[in-house]
């Protein structure tokens, strides 16, 4: 697929997908959003991708949604919205879902569906700069993009609360020390930092870690002896595969492991 408001590159097994609306503080429209998922599926039937980097050209990660262009459907607007939700939302899905680990890079501001696409990360570093905000009820709208989904869960529901009423700002390691960003770095170092941050994942046991990945996410509707059962076959597959046999004969030869990803 030919791509206008994003990049999709592969090097080295890490999937690189770039937000490129740089002039219009990289907002999310319908077809940045079509183009999201399109590339989402793409990351998630390569067999040769194992791991994804999400970040932005220009001066911001993303603005949100982009309301100008809401101006401008008039009464189409709620059809309009659905369309644009509906492949966003697609696109989080099949980014989480997937077994390859997602790094997110997120340096200047990350608000409203950029907020969402942020924290929706396996890994989130900030660079310094960074800024965290919801934005949607400031605009009189209200949460999207999975935010509803994750925040509560990152951050607990009386924070969550906080940032979605009172759109609260929170600072690159404010974002760490309430649970939405992994790590903070340099502005310099965003980019080298997260780039070998992905290219570590991408050599990693790729069906263990989309499966450590699916284990987390489910767990909070489980009951305890459903989810330690989940673990017990998750386990008992792991060692099915090549990557699972391969980590416990590294482990005990002491020596690193060639993981293939299968």
């Amino acid at each position: 697929m030919d791509y206008s408001s994003i990049e999709l590159s592969v090097t080295g097994h890490v999937a690189h997908l770039v937000l490129n609306r740089p002039d219009r503080a990289n907002v999310i429209n319908a077809e940045t959003s079509r183009e999201l998922l399109a590339a989402a599926i793409e990351c998630d039937e390569n067999p040769d991708i194992r791991a994804v980097l999400i970040r932005a050209n220009g001066p911001m990660f993303c603005g949100g949604g982009d309301l100008k262009t809401f101006v401008k459907r008039g009464d189409d607007l709620p059809a309009y919205l659905k369309e644009t939700t509906t492949y966003l939302h697609g696109a989080v899905s099949r980014l989480t879902r997937q077994s390859a680990p997602v790094v997110c890079a997120v340096h200047g501001f990350a608000a409203g569906g950029g907020f969402s696409l942020a924290i929706s990360g396996d890994l989130v570093l900030a660079s310094q700069s960074a800024k965290f905000t919801m934005a949607y009820t400031k605009a009189g709208l209200t949460p999207d993009g999975s935010s509803t989904y994750f925040l509560p869960r990152l951050v607990g529901l009386r924070r969550a609360l906080d940032l979605a009423l009172t759109n609260r700002v929170l600072s690159a390691d404010e974002a760490v020390e309430w649970g939405l960003a992994s790590r903070v770095v340099s502005d310099d170092d965003l980019v080298s930092e997260a780039e070998k941050l992905a290219a570590s994942l991408a050599q990693g046991a790729t069906c263990a870690l989309g499966t450590a990945k699916r284990l987390l996410h489910g767990g909070f509707g489980e009951s305890l002896e459903t989810q330690m059962e989940m673990e017990t076959r998750a386990i008992a597959d792991s060692v099915r595969t090549h990557d699972g046999r391969e980590g416990i004969l590294a482990f005990v030869e002491k020596r690193r492991p060639a993981f293939t990803g299968s």
